[in-house]
């Protein structure tokens, strides 16, 4: 080989180094923006913007993705965080920190000059053996009466009791078939507003108020309509009316409008919830009739709203229907009150599904948002548990996996087995930084933790951040949702995959706009 293309094969080399350890350090940097939230001593984070609003959280995926971020492969982090929270609603920190130590890792292995691809290999081998480790380790949630579901609550909740004790009683309300259900996500129910006192109840709360403080404050024993459309009539084309037999037809629709509205209140219905605009004419007829109307309702609110009740959502031309017919449509709630210092109207005891709504009470303007978000937290943390079962918390069970991981080493070819060293270290991450923002120090404290599981084989052994003792986590009450871990886990490994396979970074071309040419 000539010189020359020695020179060639090298600065090759160098580029692609480059693009990967640019990344990395990209990928670093969130990292360890959030990595000092971790754990029950980690610390809040101020956000500031142009204007100078402020947020302080400890919410993981609020970090991320309220931060500026510009460099492709950081904003590939904070997508894959923001999966984590949609599909699971909590563990955003840990997956962002096991993805930070395995690229590390990965790229250290790379300089040393292991092939990309048998890193990957390993990797994929070992993210799969410590999902699986994680797994065998989860021990069932048979019942909402486990101690296990509040302390999950706390340990997601930062600690924060009245807002664990909210959430396992709003989980009770809606029971396991409800949490089970993939459509339903315990933490929608969950409200904060500022000057609110702490509660739960049976309902769905509405932020809207009713039309015109004509219609009544509070009704009980409701009927309910649900209106999925406008409570207007039918519209006509202005041409139309400019003639004789539009004018007619458009008295036509009046009087029959005026016919549906009045069937409304010859049913007795006391509450009428529009997806849209109430027209003045309806507006007045229920009044009248004492009758509470809310428009323009969110569609979300809207459905829960008639899943609680029991109603079915109908469009304006279901008012058509004769009354017998109409009323099947009817749902029912036991009370139904308009709070006017919240603005809100509470919909409470309905006939249809059970349905739990969280309200969290906060002092000031600046505390709702993080009371919401960790409360929020605590709720998916409980849905989590009930749905793949709870694993000792603090660290420890990302500890034990990292042993069962390193055995898969003697069974891999080659190179691949860096790749598995690559997951063993990234395991014990969580516990390092949780012990490291404890105050102690995570490599002595480390190497106590895996010496005192290998001899008791007790993998649930872990660091207690207020001593510094090795306790067992499940015994005095750390233990977090197994879903939590192993999508975590899961996320980091993906996103890992695809830094290190990027091997050059290429600006695009801005697009011109097509001009047409002239003749």
């Amino acid at each position: 080989m000539s010189l020359k293309q020695q020179a060639s094969g090298g600065a090759e080399v160098n580029e692609r180094m480059a693009a990967l350890v640019s990344n990395a350090n990209a990928v670093r940097a969130i990292a360890s923006a959030v990595e000092g939230t971790l754990g029950p001593k980690g610390l809040d984070t101020m956000l500031v913007d142009k204007f100078g609003e402020v947020v302080i959280t400890n919410d993981g995926v609020t970090i991320l993705t309220m931060m500026e971020a510009n460099h492709p492969a950081a904003r590939m982090l904070i997508n894959i965080a923001k999966a984590q929270q949609e599909e699971i609603g909590d563990g955003t920190t840990t997956a962002t920190v096991l993805a930070g130590a395995l690229v590390g890792h990965g790229v250290e292995q790379v300089s040393r000059g292991v092939p990309v691809a048998r890193v990957i290999e390993g990797l994929r081998a070992g993210v799969s053996a410590g999902v699986e480790a994680i797994k065998r380790r989860a021990r069932p949630v048979e019942s909402l009466e486990d101690p296990a579901v509040r302390q999950v609550a706390l340990v997601a909740g930062r600690g924060h009791g009245d807002i664990a004790d909210l959430v396992v009683k709003a989980a009770g309300m809606v029971g396991m078939e409800k949490l089970l259900d993939r459509s339903f996500k315990l933490a929608d129910t969950v409200v904060a507003e500022e000057g609110a006192e702490n509660q739960v109840f049976k309902g769905v709360i509405i932020n809207k108020e009713r039309m015109n403080r004509q219609m009544p404050l509070e009704i009980s024993d409701a009927p309910v309509l649900v209106i999925d459309d406008a409570l207007e009539p039918e519209e006509i084309e202005d041409e139309a009316l400019s003639t004789e037999a539009g004018f007619a037809r458009y008295m036509e629709l009046q009087n029959q409008f005026r016919a549906c509205v009045q069937r409304i209140v010859e049913m007795g219905v006391r509450l009428v919830l529009v997806d849209r605009g109430v027209s003045e004419i309806a507006e007045e007829m229920l009044t009248d009739a004492g009758v509470m109307v809310i428009q323009r309702v969110l569609s979300r609110d809207l459905r829960k709203a008639a899943e609680h009740t029991g109603a079915r959502m109908i469009k304006r031309n279901g008012l058509k229907k004769d009354p017998v017919q109409l009323s099947r449509c009817l749902g029912r709630a036991g009370r139904v009150y308009n709070d006017e210092k919240l603005e809100q109207v509470w919909i409470q005891d309905g006939g249809g599904k059970p349905m739990a709504t969280v309200l969290v009470g906060a002092a000031t303007a600046e505390v709702v948002g993080e009371r919401e978000r960790i409360a929020k937290d605590a709720a998916a943390a409980v849905q989590a548990a009930v749905r793949g079962g709870v694993v000792p918390g603090g660290g420890s069970v990302e500890l034990a996996a990292a042993r069962d991981v390193e055995k898969i080493r003697s069974g891999m070819r080659g190179m691949a087995v860096y790749g598995v060293d690559c997951v063993v270290e990234s395991l014990k991450r969580p516990m390092a930084q949780i012990v490291a923002n404890a105050g102690f120090n995570p490599l002595e404290k480390l190497g106590d933790v895996v010496a005192a599981q290998a001899e008791s084989g007790n993998d649930s052994l872990a660091v207690d951040c207020d001593t510094g003792e090795i306790r067992d986590m499940t015994l005095i009450g750390v233990v977090d949702p197994a879903p939590v871990k192993t999508y975590a886990l899961r996320a980091a490994g993906e996103i890992a995959e695809a830094i290190l396979r990027i091997d050059t970074i290429i600006k695009k071309r801005e697009e011109k706009p097509h001009r047409e040419t002239e003749d």
